[in-house]
Formats: C-alpha cells, sequence, structure tokens
C-alpha cells in the first residue's frame, strides 16, 4: 500500500471521528431539549387562593363602608306593593280588595298586588295612576306613594318589595346558578357562598362582574386577593348582576387536551422512548 492511500485512510478516519463527535453532540442537544420540555409543561406557576391575602395576619382592618347596598329599581322589575289603613274602603280601593283594615280578620288571601316596572320605568297603580320609579330606592317610592294616597286615604302605611331580585355566578364555582336573594341584599362574597365558593381553578384575582343599568351593559373586573374590594361600590350587587369566575391557564389546557394527566402521561411515555432510543445511538 502506498503513501498516498495510508494518507488517504488516516483523512476519512479523521473525517469519520468529526463526524461521530458531532452526531453525538446533536443527539445530546436533543436530550436536552426534550428535558426542558417536560420541565415546561410538568411545572406550573403558584398562584394565590386565600381572598383579601393583603391583609396582615392578627390585625384588625377597618374601613369605611362607602358603598351603598340600597337598590334602584330599574325597568322589569316585580314589585308587591300593599296600603293599609284604618279605613278598610280604602284598603280595597287600592288592593284590590286583598289587604285587610288593621286587626281585622284576614280573608285568607293576603298577598298584595304584584306590579310590572314597564321599559319606560313606571307602573300602574289603582286610582294613582303612572307613578315613575325607575332609579329610586323602595324608600323614596314609599315617600312618593304615600304623598299621592294622602289625597284619598288619612295616614296610609305602603310596604314595598322587590320580588325577583336575581344574581347569577357561573365559571369556575362548585354550583354555577341564579340566585333568588329574598333580602334584597347581597355582597359578591355571599352570591358565592350560595355558588358553592371557587373552584381551585377559578382567577380570584380577575373575577368579572356584569351589570345593566339603563339599557347599557358594562363590566367591572373584581380582585378578591386585595382588601380594597370591602370598600369598593360593586361589593354589593345589584339585581339581575352577573358573576363570572375565569379558569385560570391550567384549566384552559386540561378542557382543550381532555385531561392534563392523560397529556403528561403520553408526553412522558414519548420522552421516555425517545431517551432510550437516544441512548442506544450515542454508545454504539
Amino acid at each position: 500500500m502506498g503513501l498516498q492511500d495510508l494518507k488517504y485512510q488516516s483523512t476519512c478516519s479523521k473525517i469519520s471521528i468529526t463526524n461521530r463527535k458531532m452526531s453525538k453532540h446533536k443527539k445530546v442537544r436533543h436530550l436536552l431539549s426534550y428535558f426542558i420540555l417536560l420541565v415546561c409543561f410538568s411545572c406550573n406557576p403558584t398562584r394565590n387562593l386565600v381572598y383579601f391575602s393583603d391583609l396582615k395576619e392578627n390585625s384588625v382592618y377597618k374601613t369605611t363602608a362607602s358603598n351603598d347596598p340600597r337598590i334602584r329599581i330599574q325597568p322589569n322589575d316585580i314589585l308587591s306593593i300593599s296600603v293599609s289603613s284604618l279605613n278598610s274602603e280604602s284598603n280595597t280601593l287600592f288592593n284590590r280588595g286583598v289587604v285587610q283594615a288593621p286587626n281585622a280578620a284576614s280573608s285568607g288571601n293576603d298577598a298584595p298586588d304584584m306590579y310590572l316596572v314597564s321599559d319606560n320605568g313606571t307602573i300602574n297603580f289603582p286610582v294613582v295612576g303612572k307613578l315613575t320609579v325607575k332609579n329610586l330606592t323602595q324608600e323614596e317610592i314609599i315617600e312618593t306613594l304615600s304623598e299621592k294616597l294622602r289625597e284619598y286615604v288619612k295616614d296610609p302605611i305602603v310596604k314595598i318589595r322587590l320580588v325577583n331580585f336575581k344574581v347569577t355566578v357561573i365559571g369556575e364555582v362548585n354550583k354555577p346558578s341564579t340566585f333568588s336573594v329574598p333580602t334584597e341584599r347581597i355582597n359578591v362574597l355571599e352570591a358565592l357562598g350560595l355558588a358553592g365558593d371557587m373552584t381551585a381553578y377559578g382567577k380570584r384575582e380577575n373575577v368579572l362582574l356584569i351589570r345593566e343599568r339603563d339599557g347599557v351593559r358594562s363590566t367591572t373586573r373584581l380582585n378578591l386577593n386585595d382588601k380594597s374590594l370591602l370598600s369598593s361600590p360593586y361589593f354589593y350587587l345589584q339585581q339581575n348582576d352577573v358573576l363570572y369566575i375565569e379558569p385560570d391557564r391550567i384549566k384552559e389546557i386540561q378542557a382543550s387536551t381532555n385531561t392534563r394527566t392523560l397529556t403528561i402521561s403520553t408526553m412522558a411515555i414519548s420522552i421516555v422512548v425517545a431517551l432510550i432510543f437516544n441512548f442506544q445511538n450515542i454508545f454504539k
């Protein structure tokens, strides 16, 4: 064998060794990429599940209750209105024979009359006629109606209730539903309590409140991790309010890939197979 043949074989051998080294480095980089991918999908960010987590432990927090829980009547509200006085005939006139005079025996049909607030914010009350109630509180309606009734009866007693006060809680809660509120007063925490509280996937820092007033639908974001909510004008809910609890990204991934366990298991199996294959090739 000649000298040139030996040089040629030596050069080929060096090129082969270099290629093998480069191939090993490339496979090692692939392995590192697999590990990084597994870590990224397996690790999840820590979330704050504590309400008002900025409150200091073993301390008393006080804030001015600037939020007004009083409700203001809106179109399509249903009002229960009863009028009583010492004059039984007046009671019959204003209550269609439903409410009896004080201390009188009940007829067995003592349910007050119901009045649906029209789209223009009025009700049609017996004798009095049309009465504007839109954006008025119950106390303001009582005062206005009592003043008009004094023209017909002495010392009328007016009672008003909103009978279709309801709020809706949907999203990442245990019992999403629409809830009737007989007390006509409810705050955000009480509404969540009726819905069985948020799940662990609910975004406590980004609760969406949907409210409609005067034909305008508005949205507001509430942070239940922040104590400032206690003095927020949105702490108390209004009739027909909707609370939407958004899911965090983990739940979104679950919804798009059936279940997180199945996804991670599939990825893990694929990565293990790839590791075995690559290790076998590296050390050949």
